[in-house]
């Protein structure tokens, strides 16, 4: 039988600004043009980054024509792994992206190619759905839609092993949502709103087995109800689905005004968290920083029926675009986005657009804020948290080498920056290196031996992908744990005193 030993703790005292550090920051590309739309971490602590790339040289090789997927596979310190561009002599842009429970990879987004990479264009732009393998070898590729524009923005691998696509038919401008198996094959699809424009920009699977569906409409017909716009300005329009994509409920969200979400997610309490933009000061929106002209960050945190428990806006004077939300592991909320304010809740721009992320507590207070970038453009997409507590953020920069941004290729780069966890005043913490797992892999008992003078902990351990396997907490200096009904992967410790300081190591199932 083998036993990993926990020996704990060592602490530090450390003094904090209350803004997370940059960690490292990257620039990616050529000499035209980048961005990055989606990043998320992956099972060996590195980054999966899909966008698109119209450069044939730097750090892109391969490309087709005009703009491909561009995907990049790097370490958890920045290093490129491997990179890849997939797609044809036409745009093909790729939009999101998620590590798969084979180790793989499923990217969505839209391409106008029939050639190449891409087979089964249906006519304009279409889905184009590729699966993966862990070295960035194309196992299948889908293309869906019609005559018209279809464009998919999100997906996620879905509990049965398949895949759920959001976005849009600009034949009838409806939400098209469909749902994969694991081999790309389609078993249903729903269109979903009214008769103006309906444009879904995020999926998520829930709890239930159903889905959470963000983006926004200006139909006031058809499955739409409860709409605020007025002359054609769109709502926030959230969709809870069952999991054959029938609709549970819908809500419209905004003022009088446009609004356009961008990103919806479930939280820990079966409700939503949503993020987007702005114009609005009436109806369902608060507190909006500046004239109509100008857009703010709109948070919606809404219940499991979607009503609101609480909005708030965000940002200053000029425009301020919120593109991604996450619940953080605290239950507050991390936010990303890019701002062109100087002041309202914004402070520190670098010049121009900076991405701007902030953390919000569990009822819509701003804990933190900080702005990234230099005297040029700079636009996040992405955020995440990832573990350990830092953040992953990824969008493009066209700052030649000031300010936040070095390595800089030309035109616009994919621009990726790596968080420190951020912490508020003074506070004790615990060192990862004072962690000791011996040994490490292991097969099945997980002995864990603690300093008494510690006190009370919670211990908590996580898969790859965040899903708690086991949560404890420990009274005594010795606990006994079995793993070996676990799979075979990695894992992650995280212990917490009752002052909420947290330690984090990673072991390895054999």
């Amino acid at each position: 039988m083998k036993k990993i030993i926990l020996l704990m703790f060592i602490l530090f005292w450390k003094f904090t600004d209350g803004q997370p550090n940059i960690q490292w920051k990257k620039c990616y590309g050529g000499s035209a043009d980048e961005a990055a739309n989606s990043v998320r971490q992956t099972s060996d602590l590195g980054f999966i980054v899909a966008g698109y790339s119209g450069s044939i040289d730097g750090d892109v090789t391969g490309n087709h024509g005009s703009w491909d997927y561009w995907i990049l596979k790097i370490d958890s310190a920045g290093i490129i792994q491997w990179q890849k561009s997939y797609g044809g002599t036409g745009d093909d842009q790729a939009t999101s992206v998620q590590q798969t429970n084979d180790g793989g990879y499923i990217i969505a987004g839209f391409s106008n190619s029939n050639d190449g990479d891409v087979t089964g264009n249906h006519g304009n732009y279409d889905y184009w759905v590729v699966k993966l393998n862990s070295s960035g070898i194309i196992q299948w590729q889908k293309t869906l839609g019609g005559a018209g524009e279809d464009k998919a923005y999100s997906v996620c691998q879905t509990s049965d092993g398949g895949y759920a696509v959001a976005g849009y038919l600009t034949n009838n401008a409806d939400y098209f949502i469909v749902k994969l198996d694991a081999g790309g094959t389609t078993q249903w699809q729903q269109t979903l709103g009214g008769t103006g424009v309906d444009i879904a920009t995020s999926i998520q699977q829930t709890t239930d087995g159903g889905y959470i569906i963000g983006g926004y409409s200006n139909s006031t017909d058809g499955n739409v109800t409860g709409m605020h716009g007025t002359s054609g300005a769109s709502d926030y329009w959230i969709v809870k689905a069952d999991g054959s994509g029938n609709i549970q409920w819908q809500k419209a969200l905004g003022g009088n005004g446009q609004e356009q979400a961008y990103s919806a997610s479930q939280t820990s309490d079966g409700g939503y968290i949503i993020g987007g933009i702005s114009y609005s000061n009436n109806g369902d929106v608060t507190g909006h920083h500046g004239n109509s002209s100008y857009d703010d960050f709109w948070i919606v945190k809404l219940n499991t029926s979607g009503t609101i428990q609480w909005q708030k806006s965000f940002g200053g004077t000029n425009y301020d675009e919120a593109t991604s939300v996450q619940q953080t592991s605290d239950g507050g909320f991390i936010i990303g986005g890019w701002s062109g304010s100087f002041d309202g809740d914004v402070s520190g721009n670098n010049g121009n657009k900076d991405y701007w992320i902030f953390k919000l507590d569990n009822i819509g207070s701003i804990q933190w804020q900080k702005n990234l970038g230099g005297s040029d453009i700079e636009e996040a997409f992405a955020i995440q948290q990832i573990n350990g507590g830092g953040f992953i953020v990824g969008g493009f920069t066209g700052t030649n080498n000031d300010g936040d941004v070095t390595g800089f290729h030309g035109f616009y780069d994919f621009w990726i920056v790596k968080l420190l966890p951020y912490s508020v005043g003074i506070e004790e913490y615990f060192s990862s290196d004072a962690i000791v797992l011996a040994p490490n892999p292991t097969s099945d008992i997980l002995l864990l031996k603690t300093i008494p003078e510690i006190g009370i902990i919670h211990l908590e351990i996580t898969n790859p992908f965040g899903k708690k396997i086991y949560s404890q907490k420990l009274f005594s200096a010795q606990t006994e744990i079995n793993l070996s009904n676990q799979h075979k992967g990695i894992y992650f410790i995280t212990v917490t005193d009752e002052a909420g300081n947290k330690a984090v190591k990673k072991i390895v199932k054999m």
